[in-house]
């Protein structure tokens, strides 16, 4: 079991799963309220469950100890979260999951893209291969549904 928690495909697995049903859940959430509104109630919920986990399993780091840097890129990254989150919630408002999430999922696509633009990381013949099909599957599904 331990080996398990330790694993990269356990845990990337269960954010795959997790989104999954944020989708579905977030779709009938947001059925007769604003979605903005929606993203707000969603964001508390998430701060709350996330500081539980950190006291619990205290991993707690004095703020003092974190350098500038890796403020300004959490920061990014927030503000980055936040925006997706707003632009993900008020298109399930106005479409459906199984058009939306696939639409969603071409974050996949683009953080390899920007992955090997940014980071200078490298992927062979056949991830390439890959993240085109994940692309047009994505496109496939979203028109189709």
């Amino acid at each position: 079991m331990k080996s398990l928690l330790s694993s990269w495909p356990f845990w990337a697995f269960l954010s795959a799963a997790f989104a999954a049903l944020t989708a579905i859940f977030a779709k009938v959430g947001v059925e007769n309220i604003q979605s903005d509104f929606a993203t707000l109630i969603r964001t508390i919920v998430i701060l709350g469950v996330v500081l539980a986990i950190v006291l619990a399993s205290g991993q707690w780091q004095p703020l003092s100890g974190i350098s500038a840097r890796t403020y300004l890129f959490l920061i990014l990254s927030g503000i980055a979260t936040g925006a997706s989150w707003l632009c993900y919630f008020r298109a399930l408002k106005l479409g459906q999951a199984a058009q939306v999430a696939p639409i969603d999922k071409l974050s996949v696509v683009l953080v390899a893209v920007f992955g090997v633009a940014f980071l200078g990381e490298s992927l062979s013949i056949v991830s390439w291969l890959g993240i085109v099909l994940i692309a047009a599957g994505a496109g496939i599904i979203a028109w189709q549904a």
